[in-house]
């Protein structure tokens, strides 16, 4: 039982440190009735391309039946392994688990819903090198239903202003060079955010176009509340705009409040303003104190990141595993 944090020192530099040439990582949550076809779409491609790899499983304890299924299938397959984490860490989470347990060359992280198409991977890879180590697949057109891809525009608009140097085409469907994804465990973030992280690490990315893949089993788990406690763990953790935000908001309320007094003595002093008014008062204090409460939620959302870093709490804990030998099997990530 121990960390998988791995140093620089520590790194595989050749081909021969590296057991297989591709791990694909699949964070489980919704998506355990396509996880069968998955992973013999996946052996499939992988054979007729010339290359050796395994299939790491995490379960993230979305359905119950999840477990079940994934045992079942690496019990027929030796190279699929099973990864069960203690509860719901979220996907960036999982597939970090399962990233820090891989044993290939390049890592491969795909989706359990079959929108990603295992037979996109090898020009994927074809696409990576040591120059470039991280490789996106973009999809020609989206499957999704209209709003969902006009949210998924609109924010990916909102990133791009927040993080410039963000990889716009940033997609869960990636292929990263095993040296450069293992550095993601590094960070020991409780909340992570995976295209963030690589952003940050490098801007040595790619794209490949992939067509995008009708969902065949079950329905996305992405609902509107989710996707915007996502959006707002990025913008948070990732970003200083929310604290700029407030403090343009604070400076612009007291703009505002500074030329209304200077009205009110002006008035005063030429008789135009004999009385105030309670009405006027009362909205100028009701918008003060509602900025300042926006402004102390704000801080205060920091605060917990910072409070959840000081507390070193796990990333995720892997309660069981099934099939393969993944080497230095991980029971919790901590920061270093």
């Amino acid at each position: 039982m121990h960390s998988t944090n791995m140093s620089e020192s520590h790194m595989p530099n050749t081909a021969a440190d590296y057991l297989v040439d591709v791990t694909i990582v699949v964070p489980v949550y919704g998506g355990s009735s396509a996880l069968p076809e998955l992973c013999s779409r996946v052996a499939a491609t992988m054979q007729s391309a010339g290359l050796s790899h395994e299939v790491i499983l995490v379960d993230d304890r979305g359905q119950a039946d999840a477990w079940g299924v994934i045992g079942s299938i690496a019990g027929g397959h030796t190279d699929v392994v099973g990864l069960r984490l203690g509860r719901n860490f979220g996907q960036h989470a999982a597939t970090i688990c399962g990233i820090a347990n891989a044993r290939g060359k390049w890592i491969v992280t795909m989706d359990d819903d079959l929108e990603h198409p295992p037979e996109a991977i090898p020009s994927m890879l074809a696409a990576g090198d040591d120059n470039h180590p991280l490789v996106y697949g973009i999809f020609e057109k989206r499957t999704h239903a209209a709003y969902r891809n006009l949210s998924s525009e609109l924010m990916r608009r909102m990133l791009k202003r927040a993080f410039p140097d963000l990889n716009e085409d940033y997609c869960s469907f990636r292929a990263i060079h095993s040296p450069l994804a293992k550095q993601l465990d590094r960070f020991g973030l409780n909340r992570p955010y995976i295209d963030g992280m690589l952003s940050w690490m490098t801007s040595s990315a790619r794209t490949v176009r992939v067509p995008h893949g009708q969902r065949q089993h079950g329905k996305s788990t992405y609902t509107l509340r989710k996707l915007l406690s996502h959006a707002a763990n990025i913008f948070i953790t990732f970003s200083h705009l929310p604290l700029r935000l407030a403090t343009y908001g604070g400076a612009a309320l007291a703009a505002v409040s500074f030329f209304y007094l200077i009205y009110v003595v002006c008035g005063r002093l030429t008789g135009s303003i004999t009385d105030p008014g309670y009405a006027s008062l009362m909205s100028v204090v009701l918008c003060a104190c509602g900025i300042q409460l926006l402004i102390l939620g704000v801080v205060g959302e920091y605060i917990g990141r910072l409070m959840g870093a000081t507390f070193r709490r796990p990333v995720y804990l892997v309660e069981n595993q099934v099939g393969g030998q993944v080497a230095g099997t991980t029971t919790s990530l901590s920061p270093p």
